[in-house]
């Protein structure tokens, strides 16, 4: 059972020595990252949940808080943070709508196809798991 998060994320390269300068057209990079998704019904698995809606990042501020978190970059230096999808094995993903039909209230939604279309949108590729 394997799945992860993934975001594209574009960020400014800020030298951290004052004798250092960046040419203005090279200090900025996009990257793509790639965030473990919990197993379902473990700590963290309400991720998707708190931080999507519609296949897109909900609160953009908070967005950027956790690439750069996650990068180890100044919060500053973050412009911008795209979910781009949920690659999940099969394993992974009926394991996901198992634990959301056990609580379909929780998600306030009458069906596990709506909760995954309310959060993820159409942004869940299931990858082979071998």
């Amino acid at each position: 059972m394997d799945a992860n998060y993934t975001f594209r994320v574009r960020f400014r390269i800020e030298p951290t020595v004052p004798f250092v300068s960046l040419e203005s057209g090279s200090a900025e990079t996009t990257v793509t990252l790639f965030r473990d998704a919990p197993e379902p019904g473990t700590e963290g698995w309400l991720f998707f949940r708190n931080t999507l809606w519609r296949g897109e990042v909900s609160d953009e501020e908070y967005g950027r808080q956790l690439a750069a978190e996650w990068l180890g970059v100044p919060e500053r230096t973050v412009e911008a943070v795209d979910f781009r999808e949920l690659q999940t094995d099969e394993g992974y993903l009926e394991a996901l709508e198992s634990e959301i039909a056990a609580d379909l209230e929780l998600f306030k939604a009458d069906s596990v196809s709506e909760v995954l279309s309310k959060y993820l949108g159409s942004s869940i590729r299931v990858t082979d798991s071998s």
